[in-house]
């Protein structure tokens, strides 16, 4: 059965989570589904994707019963090896890293319980808009383990290190209050997935080229010093700035000013 639906509407690609009589928990074909959409997306002509899950719940976590297949055996003979995203993660981490590697803005409409897995897949995207009902968990501590899908990378970036490591050493769910107090919600909305293609619909209709230019550009940013910086902002605008298709951009958006503006 699938687990991951993908549709496509005014440019933007809509990613469903789709096993809702599971709470959208995280089984091995999840695993596989997640990644063969994103991977599908990313060379798709989609200007903006939107993730969410249906049922009562964007995603509730790891499923229980596919943690067996890394207990048995040497897990570090399935962990260790770099099977996925260009040789940088393996196929847990990939689930969540693969949106930060597709070259358009991902947007994560939560509800529901978003823990553990479901939690590091929705860090993985840019933006996310949360539901008033939102329980959100670094849950991996009630299991004995630590977060090993992307969190690592993606956690530091949204918030403090002593969040982190409360989140992480105590597996406490927060409501959405404190989430979106401590840097994991961008907004809050009580209709979370009409929030999210709203802003998809906005980000659709602006340049594609600039857009992915301004994706891989704050990227860049979160990773490397001041003079790489500035250095790559300027590569990237002269980029834009060389692209015919761009300057028509700029001149029929510089068309609708008003004429102060034009002297």
């Amino acid at each position: 059965m699938s687990r991951v639906s993908v549709t496509y509407q005014d440019h933007i690609a809509h990613v469903r989570l789709t096993r809702a009589d599971k709470m959208n928990a995280v089984d091995q074909d999840m695993i596989d589904a997640i990644i063969a959409a994103g991977n599908e997306v990313a060379a798709s002509k989609a200007r903006v994707v939107v993730l969410s899950g249906e049922g009562k719940a964007f995603c509730a976590g790891i499923d229980i019963s596919a943690m067996g297949a890394l207990a048995g055996g040497n897990p570090a003979e399935k962990m260790m090896p770099r099977t996925h995203g260009d040789g940088t993660t393996n196929q847990w981490q990939e689930v969540a890293m693969i949106w930060t590697r597709v070259g358009v803005p991902v947007i994560a409409a939560l509800h529901g319980k978003v823990y553990g897995a479901g939690l590091q897949l929705a860090l993985g995207a840019d933006i996310r808009i949360a539901a008033p009902d939102i329980e959100m968990a670094v849950m991996e501590m009630k299991w004995g383990i630590i977060p090993d899908m992307g969190g690592m990378v993606l956690l530091p970036k949204l918030v403090r290190g002593d969040v982190l490591r409360l989140l992480t050493y105590t597996a406490t769910p927060i409501d959405a209050v404190q989430a979106e107090r401590w840097g994991l919600v961008t907004q809050l909305a009580d209709d979370p997935l009409s929030a999210a293609m709203e802003l998809a619909k906005t980000i659709a209709g602006k340049s594609p080229s600039a857009i992915k230019a301004a994706k891989r550009l704050a990227a860049f940013a979160e990773i490397n010093g001041a003079e790489a910086v500035l250095l790559e902002e300027s590569r990237e605008q002269a980029d834009l700035l060389g692209r015919p298709d761009q300057m028509e951009v700029i001149a029929a958006e510089f068309g609708k000013r008003p004429a102060v503006f034009k002297d």
